[in-house]
C-alpha cells in the first residue's frame, strides 16, 4: 500500500563520522509538563505542586525526568541522525534537578560509529543557563535504513 512519498531521511551511516556535534536549546514549559502529566497519569506533587515541593530540598517543582530524556530521543528522531532512526539503548544520568522554565542546551557527539552492527553511539550533555552540567546520557541510535524491496528490483 502507497500511502504517499517518502518523508526525507535522516544522515545514514556512511554520513556519520565520529566527532561531529550538534547542539539543540530547548526551554522547559508548564505546557509541556502539564501535557507529560495528563498523557502519563503521573501525580507526582514533585512536578507541579508549589506548596509540596516547597517543603522540599528542591524548594520548587521540579521537570520530570523523562520529560528530559524526550528532548534527546525527540533530536534524535529529527535531527541527528534524524528521520528513520531507532534509539536501541539509552544510559542517562540526572546530574541536576531541572526547574521549570529553565533553558538547557544539549550537545550531541558522535563518540563511536559502528558500521558492522550498523549503529552510532552519541555522547549528550545537558547544560543550564548557568553552565551547571544537569544531564549525561550515552544514546546508541541505528541511522536510517532503507532496502529495497524484491518486487521493486523486479520492475527496474
Amino acid at each position: 500500500m502507497d500511502i504517499g512519498k517518502l518523508n526525507k531521511l535522516g544522515k545514514t551511516i556512511d554520513e556519520i563520522e565520529e566527532g561531529q556535534t550538534m547542539s539543540v536549546t530547548e526551554a522547559i514549559e508548564d505546557d509541556q509538563i502539564l501535557l507529560y502529566l495528563g498523557l502519563t497519569n503521573d501525580a507526582n506533587p514533585l512536578y507541579i505542586q508549589h506548596d509540596y515541593a516547597q517543603k522540599t530540598i528542591y524548594e520548587q517543582p521540579i521537570v520530570p525526568s523523562v520529560l528530559l530524556m524526550g528532548v534527546v530521543t525527540s533530536t534524535v528522531s529529527k535531527h541527528f541522525p534524524g528521520p528513520g532512526s531507532h534509539i536501541v539503548n539509552f544510559s542517562v544520568n540526572f546530574v541536576e534537578a531541572v526547574y521549570h522554565y529553565e533553558m538547557l542546551t544539549f550537545l550531541f557527539e558522535v563518540i563511536k560509529v559502528d558500521k558492522h552492527k550498523e549503529d552510532v553511539t552519541l555522547s549528550v550533555e545537558a547544560v543550564n543557563t548557568e553552565g551547571k552540567r544537569v544531564l549525561d546520557a550515552v544514546v546508541m541510535v541505528q541511522p536510517p535504513m532503507i532496502y529495497k524491496e524484491e518486487s521493486e528490483e523486479n520492475n527496474e
